[in-house]
């Protein structure tokens, strides 16, 4: 049993809707098990720039539906600088913080280890990204909710497209991993879906993309066409690569880039019942003496896993529905 009296919490990176139903979690938790909670503001630069708040649960009243993170996120250069982390970990000590909760992606957690060099304290991650890229959980907080952010402008574009009979190009975030590429396009009917796990394309293999728009106009004639393309798949983008697609084949192709509209937006039921299991076992974890590790769900169940492991892209999007894209691609 470890003997907390004081905690922290921070989000930083990409902010990720549930990340207030995560903070919420937290504080309630640890109030009633009478440990006093304080918020850094601006991600780890509040922990630099020693700007935060004591938490009390009134500040956490009627946000549990709020997109966004009411401690505010933020990058920091400064904690990649080579005093940063002995500068963060000299506030924890000076603030008397026993332990740390970090919410947030795989950068976030690196970082996180890099404080724990010069801190005695317990340090514990909480995956918040809407990219779902951070191993050891099945799903991070957020990730349901950008799903159905861009699954509703799918629905719509198609909408136009079938109204037009053009062919368009939709770009969804996901940093350097297809999950919400993939699970977006499947649910929204997409022809095709482009992501990093498909291969690398190119400008010179574009014919991978061609024949399939080609045998569909046999097939159906004059028709909408959708096409859902995970960012950093192509150079220049969605942009780009419809520009090209116009060039090859004679047809208008239109790009639709939805960006950080994505991130924003009221959490899905999913989102805030993650987020709240996941808060609430990250600090009984820490009561148990947890430290340097991830709070994640596998399977339905709250586990932890290593933070050093969090970033090594071991992961991979469902075999099965890669598969199953793949084969029904070209009809």
């Amino acid at each position: 049993m470890s003997n907390i009296k004081r905690l922290a919490v921070l989000t930083s990176g990409g902010d990720a809707p549930g990340m207030n139903a995560c903070i919420r979690a937290i504080l309630l938790t640890a109030s009633a098990c009478n440990i006093d909670v304080i918020g850094f503001k601006h991600g780890f630069n509040g922990l630099l720039e020693q700007e935060y708040q004591t938490l009390h649960p009134q500040h956490v009243d009627n946000i549990i539906q709020r997109g966004g993170t009411i401690l505010k996120s933020a990058r920091c250069p400064a904690l990649e600088q080579p005093d940063g982390p002995a500068r963060a970990a000299a506030t924890l000590q000076q603030l008397n913080i026993d332990a740390l909760i970090v919410i947030g992606g795989d950068g976030s957690f690196r970082g996180t280890m890099a404080i724990s060099k010069h801190y005695d304290g317990q340090l514990i991650g909480v995956p918040g990204t809407i990219d779902n890229d951070v191993d050891g959980t099945d799903n991070t907080i957020g990730f349901a909710t950008a799903i159905d952010t861009a699954l509703d402008a799918i629905d719509k574009i198609r909408d136009t497209a079938d109204a037009f009979e053009r062919i368009f190009l939709v770009e969804l975030m996901g940093r350097h991993s297809g999950y919400i590429s993939l699970a977006a396009g499947i649910a929204g009917g997409a022809e095709q879906i482009i992501c990093p796990e498909f291969g690398q394309l190119s400008p010179d293999n574009l014919r991978a993309i061609i024949k399939p728009i080609q045998h569909a106009q046999l097939l159906k004639g004059k028709s909408s066409y959708l096409i859902v393309v995970a960012e950093h798949s192509y150079p220049g983008g969605a942009t780009a690569l419809a520009d090209a697609l116009t060039k090859a084949i004679g047809i208008e192709c239109r790009a639709c880039i939805l960006g950080h509209i994505q991130r924003g937006g009221s959490p899905v039921g999913a989102d805030r019942i993650l987020a709240t299991k996941l808060g609430a076992y990250a600090v009984e974890q820490l009561l148990q003496g947890a430290n340097l590790m991830m709070a994640g769900e596998v399977n339905g169940q709250a586990c932890l896993y290593p933070l050093a492991k969090t970033g090594a892209r071991e992961k991979a999007i469902d075999p099965f529905l890669v598969r199953w894209q793949q084969q029904i691609g070209s009809y």
